[in-house]
């Protein structure tokens, strides 16, 4: 074998597909909108009549750090079938990754660079993938 994966996830140990595999980028991405318009809602709802201007960052922020430390997904990536995990073993994802990850999400940028396996700057840098669970 010349090095080279035969899919996406191979280098990782992720099965090619089903549970446990790396989602296409238009799932990921539907999660992430899903996750920013969830955000936009609950702003909203406590900024009323006015609109919620960068509160719904904070709120993105806050759900991204804390559903992904206690429940490993968030919100948008539950609806998707998808959720966060550790690469380098079998452990909770923790609240450095979790804080660390949502940052970096939040610039958009990492998260727009992708590697071979197709994973973002910012799950490489925390050493975490998207992996579906359905």
């Amino acid at each position: 074998m010349d090095g080279e994966s035969k899919y996406k996830g191979e280098a990782l140990g992720l099965p090619e597909d089903g549970p446990g595999s790396l989602p296409t980028w238009l799932r990921r991405s539907g999660a992430f909108f899903a996750d920013i318009f969830m955000a936009a809602g609950v702003a909203a709802i406590f900024t009323f009549p006015e609109p919620p201007r960068n509160w719904s960052l904070l709120v993105w922020f806050m759900v991204a750090i804390f559903a992904v430390l206690f429940f490993s997904f968030t919100p948008g990536q539950a609806l998707f079938g998808l959720r966060v995990q550790r690469v380098d073993r079998a452990a909770p994802v923790g609240l450095w990754r979790s804080v660390l990850r949502a940052f970096l999400v939040s610039l958009l940028i990492p998260a727009a660079i992708w590697d071979r396996d197709g994973r973002g700057l910012h799950d490489r840098l925390t050493g975490t993938a998207i992996v579906r669970t359905r």
